[in-house]
């Protein structure tokens, strides 16, 4: 409370899990919410979805304390709480541009934030950070882990300059890039000793355990889709999304798995083996998802660029 008895709203720099350069995102788009009045009218003035831009709104009120809008059905008018922190979060911008400013320099330097699936990283992201090391020794590279589902959403939010996921099965939001990278076939994995039989891979489909790529990730997805088209009924025993886990289930002999013949995965244990599913087979397609250019640091399609030529290299290189 101020001295004639006026609320006062500041924000709490002493929050120690607080993350500054999603703060900093969050700031931004209070701003630019601010200028042009609607969340949609932001969202297409700095790249962001309708629905990117009311996720970074609401994570900003709980992260504040207070509500920051007054909502009306689908309209959000700032309230008092929001007028007032409106003024410092201009204030902090303008320092944060002063930070900035500092020459030619500046360009030479900073932090990209990458997401990534697991067996990208173990595989061409690798090289691809290595050689935008020894272009931009300046920058810094975080990899930000996770699920296709959740870095593409990252992605939208501004969160990640950009991530390496599975190509969703739906539209990607029309603000947001996409560059295919790899395309994986799935085959059958399945303990050696079953190999050596006359059973196709269809009938192991239907008499084996199953082990299954966990179906709301966008790999398993296309796993269930495909057993649906193929009117396969297989016998669930265990559900998961690492795909090296399933690979070692299936060397243990506790059933069989559809997965992607990735180079992630490396070579295959001498327990297991590998069958094709002929003019069934299916796959999975990796990419780059970007936000829109005006949106986005120019080193960033550097280190895009680097993974495109990394992932190429590896594809063909088998």
């Amino acid at each position: 409370m101020t001295k004639n008895g006026e609320k006062r709203y500041i924000f709490d720099l002493t929050i120690t899990n607080f993350d500054q350069s999603r703060m900093l995102s969050e700031l931004k788009t209070f701003i630019a919410v601010s200028q042009y009045g609607t969340f949609s009218g932001a969202g297409a003035r700095i790249g962001l979805t309708q629905s990117a831009v009311s996720a970074q709104m609401q994570r900003l009120e709980e992260e504040l304390g207070f509500a920051l809008f007054d909502r009306t059905g689908r309209s959000a008018t700032l309230n008092d709480a929001g007028r007032e922190t409106l003024a410092l979060a201009e204030e902090m911008m303008t320092l944060y541009a002063r930070l900035s400013e500092r020459g030619a320099g500046a360009a030479e330097s900073g932090m990209l934030r990458v997401g990534a699936i697991a067996s990208a990283q173990v595989s061409f992201l690798a090289d691809a950070l290595a050689r935008f090391r020894d272009d931009r020794p300046g920058w810094r590279i975080r990899v930000v882990p996770g699920v296709s589902l959740g870095l593409l959403g990252q992605v939208d939010s501004g969160e990640l300059d950009l991530a390496v996921i599975i190509k969703p099965p739906f539209a990607l939001p029309s603000e947001l890039e996409w560059r295919t990278l790899v395309t994986e076939p799935f085959v059958l994995l399945v303990p050696k000793k079953l190999a050596r039989g006359q059973h196709s891979w269809r009938e192991l489909l239907r008499s084996e355990p199953f082990i299954r790529y966990d179906r709301t990730s966008f790999g398993g997805r296309l796993v269930d889709r495909f057993l649906r088209r193929s009117r396969l009924n297989v016998h669930d025993v265990i559900e998961l999304d690492e795909l090296q886990a399933i690979v070692q289930l299936v060397a243990r002999g506790i059933g069989v798995a559809l997965i992607p013949n990735t180079a992630g995965l490396g070579k295959w244990p001498a327990s297991v083996a590998a069958l094709e599913l002929g003019d069934a087979t299916f796959q999975r397609e990796i990419g780059l998802v970007q936000r829109p250019r005006h949106s986005r640091q120019a080193v960033a399609d550097v280190l895009a660029d680097c993974v495109g030529a990394a992932a190429g290299a590896r594809v063909a290189g088998e």
